[in-house]
């Protein structure tokens, strides 16, 4: 039988490093562009990131405090996502560093920015992948007593979606090619999507399970 190690998070963990963000990995990263009302650009990483809906396309991060990205969405309704690729690791890792809000992100890590078509936010040029964003919601989380937390989870509709074309093929979109990276725990973990790492699994009919399970 096995000894599990088990703690209440309330009461701390009892380990070197909180497993939390190592257990929910890899996770992929919200690469957030915005801009704020008198028009002062900003790009920041959200580990807390993932997409909630098909139609119509909804994705969302969580900013844990009331972070530029969170201001300028609440300001200006909009935002751009850009898919982070290991080329751009080093890129990405700079804009995640705590500058001043008038400070130009994209600037200080060496980054062309190009225009969007339906939103303000800029895109990042070299990334494979960019979607534009509507803001939907704005949630302040909370914990199961009721009480509000300082994180606020920002969802938005995805109106335009920009792809590289050598990302395509045969009219499918290859995962791996763009080489996207994943947050993984610790301090200082990621992760790489590429073939050697992939494999297929369809969704079975009642006929395979019935066969699965026997």
């Amino acid at each position: 039988m096995t000894n599990y190690h088990f703690y209440e998070p309330a009461n701390g963990n009892g380990l070197k490093h909180n497993p939390f963000n190592s257990i929910i990995a890899p996770r992929p990263i919200g690469w957030i562009s915005s801009v704020s009302g008198d028009g002062t650009h900003n790009l920041a990483p959200y580990s807390f990131f993932n997409a909630f809906n098909y139609v119509p396309p909804i994705i969302g991060f969580s900013s844990v405090g009331a972070k530029d990205s969170l201001a300028n969405v609440r300001e200006t309704g909009e935002f751009v996502w850009n898919l982070v690729t290991k080329p751009l690791a080093v890129q990405m890792n700079i804009t995640s560093a705590g500058v001043d809000p008038a400070s130009d992100e994209a600037a200080l890590a060496g980054l062309t920015m190009s225009a969007s078509k339906l939103v303000k936010p800029l895109r990042v040029a070299a990334s494979p992948v960019s979607f534009e964003c509507r803001m939907t919601q704005i949630i302040q989380l909370q914990s199961a007593a009721g009480e509000k937390v300082e994180s606020w989870l920002v969802l938005g509709e995805v109106i335009g979606v920009w792809i590289d074309p050598a990302m395509t093929e045969n009219g499918i979109y290859i995962t791996e090619r763009a080489e996207p990276i994943l947050r993984g725990g610790g301090p200082a973990d990621y992760f790489v999507a590429n073939g050697d790492t992939k494999f297929e699994m369809h969704r079975p009919d009642e006929s395979e399970i019935a066969k699965a399970t026997e």
